[in-house]
């Protein structure tokens, strides 16, 4: 009985140490990985870095990013990867696949520009001018997609280094015109999502960010559900009757009938929307009308972005809009046309629930935990959410704000100043690498 007992805890000695040593083997992998990545970051970064500067100085509009495409695709073919080229007319998708079998994991990167002229005086600013909607305009990544898609470069090139240990397959987005399509045409995510850009093989998942530049390096903010708001952008046109600026009781004056309707619109947000619940926005941003200081012109243009945070919320925008266009433009004794949405509509980006829950540790382990802030939803807006509306999504924000600049001094995204410290993109490369293994891990272990 002695021999018996000593030998049953001789075996369970042994057992309880096999399996102690198979959880610290576990446990030292996935901590491996996370090294892995951090070093291959940091060896990576005067890459990324480069990539950047090219990008930034060579910009191309929406569906018109050839030079950036062909970058992409040289690299991913580079990488030994199965390329696509010419997706939603300029896209490239890469698609990587791991050594053991496991779920598809889908990482996006938006590559086009905006019609901005560049003030920054950067060495690598972008002079380029091109045509826009018909009128000559200067352009410039004014939003930081250029470092969206170094960072993006920079993933691609540590996993395909790392692809003896994917649990899975991963698929590499570079999308086109996230900052919607020239008018009359189609692109962006929605178009990407028609051509089955998350087909063959299935994703099971995605991952995107966004520079962010009044947010510091080195940091990340997320949010779970609703982060970016809805967007359509809206076209008036006021129709009236031109004549002699010295004889305004001979016209039905177009530029005070768009001053009233811009007044009134306004009006929506503050007196229709329950601002407690949810945030919305009506801007108008470009008017156009007339060519002489004593000529009423015939008609006038309007052009605008709408914000809203619901389906419900939208709905009564669109609508109190076309009501208070109409109506004004109807009590001057003009005509008005209402063009919502014009050429861009996209639907809130929400972070899945489940997902971001389960990625956290992931993040937080990317930049430092203290450095991982949860914000409220705002009112800008991505495409990115056309993805997300198919497959679970998670999308967050890197900081590209310099180290101790107050961030009120710093340009928002979109304008001429626009700027991103170079040293920020690490924290992008080493979010997305450690997101895609950890969740080969996490679904390896369910």
């Amino acid at each position: 009985m002695k021999y018996q007992t000593q030998k049953f805890l001789v075996r369970s000695c042994g057992l309880a140490l096999a399996i102690l040593a198979q959880a610290t083997v576990t446990f030292a992998q996935k901590t491996d990985y996370h090294a892995i990545v951090s070093q291959a970051a940091g060896r990576m970064e005067p890459k990324v870095i480069d990539w950047r500067h090219d990008i930034h100085q060579h910009p191309e509009l929406g569906n018109r990013e050839l030079r950036t495409a062909e970058l992409v695709a040289r690299h991913l073919r580079a990488l030994g990867m199965e390329v696509r080229t010419n997706v939603a007319k300029t896209g490239v998708v890469g698609l990587l696949q791991g050594s053991k079998p496991g779920p598809v994991v889908a990482l996006r990167a938006d590559m086009d520009a905006l019609p901005v002229e560049e003030k920054t005086q950067l060495p690598f600013a972008s002079t380029v001018k091109t045509t826009y909607n018909g009128q000559e305009t200067f352009v410039m990544h004014a939003c930081g997609h250029d470092a969206h898609v170094a960072i993006l470069m920079g993933v691609a090139e540590i996993l395909a280094g790392m692809k003896k240990d994917l649990k899975g397959t991963v698929k590499f987005i570079f999308q086109p015109a996230e900052e919607g399509a020239p008018k009359g045409e189609e692109g962006g995510a929605e178009l990407m999502v028609k051509e089955g850009v998350l087909e063959n093989p299935k994703v099971d998942a995605i991952f995107g960010l966004h520079t962010n530049a009044q947010l510091e390096a080195g940091k990340i903010s997320y949010r779970p559900g609703g982060m970016f708001a809805g967007v359509a952008d809206v076209k008036i046109t006021v129709h009236g009757k031109p004549s002699h600026g010295a004889e305004p009781w001979s016209s039905v004056d177009p530029v005070l009938v768009a001053a009233q309707i811009i007044t009134s619109l306004h009006t929506i947000v503050s007196r229709n929307v329950n601002i407690t619940e949810n945030p919305a926005v009506i801007t108008i941003g470009a008017i156009q009308g007339g060519n002489r200081s004593n000529i009423i012109p015939e008609k006038v243009e309007m052009m605008g972005t709408v914000r809203t945070l619901s389906d419900a919320d939208e709905k009564l925008v669109f609508s109190r809009i076309r009501q208070v266009a109409e109506n004004t433009a109807a009590a001057a004794g003009a005509t008005v046309q209402v063009e919502l949405p014009y050429s861009v509509h996209y639907p809130v980006t929400s972070n899945d629930p489940a997902l971001t829950a389960a990625m956290l540790p992931s993040l937080q382990q990317s930049a430092g935990k203290d450095n991982v802030i949860l914000v409220p939803a705002e009112t800008g807006s991505e495409d990115f959410s056309f993805f997300a509306e198919k497959v679970p999504g998670l999308y967050f924000y890197i900081g590209g704000l310099p180290r101790g600049k107050d961030k009120k001094l710093s340009a928002p995204h979109h304008t001429p100043e626009f700027f991103l410290e170079d040293g920020s993109f690490k924290t992008g490369v080493i979010a997305l690498s450690n997101l895609v293994m950890d969740y080969f891990d996490l679904k390896a272990r369910q």
